[in-house]
């Protein structure tokens, strides 16, 4: 067994895994940014949806949750060609990515909302300002705050997690090595 390291061997790779991380960090960005809005969109659905679609919101997001991405990442790759839904494996990381963190992302932000004192809506109810402005620059900067810290630990998650898009043959780092050994 030979226990001394190759450089020869690292410099060669080293171009191939540096093109791989590049990939990486676009994978982890492009997966953000779908978390993001679908964090939203399911923490607005749960909060302020009628009682019977928030309900469904609330089994979307523990299902999404609660399931590996790595069974979700199978589901798409295989399952929406079956539908119809052709898109590349690439395309399937990215939403996969931006759908399982989008449900645990919604859950930070209705922390984050909830986190804001009762006192707050009740002042600006009080004073007749308008949702709008309440949102705005009232309740979303105080909640923002709050929640920062939890959107790094899962942006910091999701780049721990891009190797599974190996299984869906993106270029990922993990499959760059593997035609040279």
């Amino acid at each position: 067994m030979n226990d001394i390291f190759d450089f020869g061997f690292a410099l060669h790779i080293l171009p191939m895994l540096a093109k791989a991380a590049v990939v990486t960090v676009e994978m982890t960005l492009a997966g953000f940014l779908v978390a993001l809005p679908v964090g939203l969109v399911l923490v607005s659905l749960r909060l302020y949806a009628p009682r019977p679609v928030s309900m469904a919101t609330v089994g979307i997001i523990e299902f999404i949750r609660g399931t590996p991405l790595l069974a979700q990442l199978f589901f798409m790759y295989f399952v929406f060609p079956l539908w119809g839904i052709d898109l590349s494996a690439t395309a399937i990381g990215i939403l996969a990515l931006g759908m399982h963190y989008g449900a645990y992302y919604s859950e930070v932000y209705r922390g984050g909302i909830e986190s804001v004192p009762r006192g707050q809506w009740e002042a600006c109810t009080a004073l007749s300002i308008p949702r709008r402005y309440v949102w705005q620059h009232v309740i979303l900067p105080q909640a923002l705050r709050n929640v920062l810290p939890a959107l790094g630990n899962y942006v910091i998650s999701m780049v721990k997690e891009t190797p599974f898009l190996f299984v869906i043959s993106v270029p990922e780092m993990v499959s760059v090595q593997q035609p040279i050994c």
